[in-house]
């Protein structure tokens, strides 16, 4: 009978968080196509490209949104049970709440695994293949991000300004390269033309200008009627620098490894790239987003745990309502401390030994609450 008991909370709980967050996810999706249209508008890729980029983007906002609709989906369960006295047939059954309770933690790790299991694999693969979409798109960036009257800086150590556009013919334009930290480069030209040869390099053909080389604040001007400018060298950023949550788990691991062993060896070197998206740099980020994955999911149990604290209270008590409402925003508390105390984790080692204890603490603490709230029930 307990085990009968116990299916259909889990079959209730789960039935609402299915419905509730893919009803959520699709909402916050369709909103957040609509702002990706620029990437038809502006950057002029085809719409298949649009798609399946924003469908990709999908897993993340579930991961995201998961917490917050698993409370509600206790929340609603056993409000919905104790307004509609489905409670007492656990009481009646010989269930005490200490057990009803366990029972919760047990769903939610259930919970904490399906959270693992989209933070580890899941969005990171979903969103370095969402961004592949646009490596292998044959749209031609260089002349679909240039606007006229706009300073665009979309590509890697290169500005662009240009006065008017008609297809790829350009009018008086100005153009700015960084070489290095001391070395840059300022063209401007009346005119020009972008190019695309066959093997897909492309440049732009300049007429009548100057080019104002500065090195070291020192500065030489050269004129010329005709100039070559190859854009092969270039490179879009949003395409060419991979974001760390979009690195697969395993690399995201194995380049904290890396770190951990070159610091070692030589804790005075300040920059060093070991592979495309792993920079001693950017160390910090990198273990940011490794927390993220695989310990910002225990706050789910927590969350869990906290969320059954309505129970200790029956709707005939006075303060019900305000005790649910006390309930409900511990949780929504608890959610929004995991999100600090994660992006704090990564400034040293006692901000990191301090997120490992946060929810360690204070699962403890509520749980020995409600045991003894519980043993002292069973006396009276």
């Amino acid at each position: 009978m307990k085990k009968l008991i116990f299916k259909k909370i889990t079959k209730d709980i789960s039935l609402f968080f299915l419905i509730t967050i893919v009803s959520i996810s699709v909402i916050i999706w369709i909103i957040q196509a609509v702002n990706f249209l620029d990437l038809i508008s502006e950057d002029g890729h085809g719409l298949k490209v649009y798609f399946l980029y924003t469908l990709f983007s999908l897993p993340k906002i579930i991961s995201k949104i998961l917490p917050f609709i698993f409370m509600i989906s206790i929340f609603y369960v056993i409000v919905k049970y104790e307004l509609n006295n489905e409670l007492i047939i656990y009481w009646i059954n010989g269930i005490t709440k200490l057990n009803f309770i366990n029972t919760l933690i047990k769903i939610s790790i259930l919970y904490f695994f399906l959270q693992i299991l989209l933070t580890t694999i899941i969005v990171p693969y979903t969103l370095d293949k969402g961004r592949s979409f646009f490596r292998s798109s044959d749209v031609d960036l260089f002349s679909s991000i240039i606007k006229q009257k706009k300073f665009i800086d979309g590509v890697e150590d290169l500005t662009i300004f240009v006065e008017k556009k008609e297809n790829n013919i350009l009018k008086n334009i100005i153009i700015k390269e960084k070489i290095s930290n001391k070395q840059s480069q300022i063209i401007i030209a009346q005119s020009g033309e972008v190019l695309t040869s066959e093997n897909n390099s492309r440049k732009i053909i300049l007429n009548r200008g100057k080019i104002i080389n500065t090195e070291n604040n020192n500065q030489n001007i050269i004129n010329f009627s005709i100039f070559n400018l190859d854009l092969t060298k270039f490179n879009p950023q949003t395409i060419t620098h991979p974001k760390v949550q979009e690195i697969s788990s395993l690399n995201l691991i194995k380049c904290l490894d890396l770190i951990q062993k070159f610091k070692k060896v030589d804790n005075s070197t300040t920059k060093k790239l070991f592979f495309i998206g792993c920079d001693i740099e950017i160390f910090n980020p990198l273990l940011e987003e490794f927390l993220k994955r695989f310990f910002s999911p225990i706050f789910i149990i927590l969350i869990g745990l906290s969320s059954s604290l309505i129970i200790m209270s029956g709707k005939n008590d006075n303060s019900y309502r305000i005790k649910n409402i006390f309930c409900f925003c511990t949780g929504i508390f608890f959610i929004i401390i995991s999100e600090i105390t994660l992006r704090y984790s990564s400034a040293g080692i006692n901000n990191l030994i301090f997120y490992f204890l946060v929810p360690s603490i204070l699962f403890m603490l509520i749980y020995l609450y409600i045991y003894f709230n519980n043993r002292n029930f069973e006396r009276n």
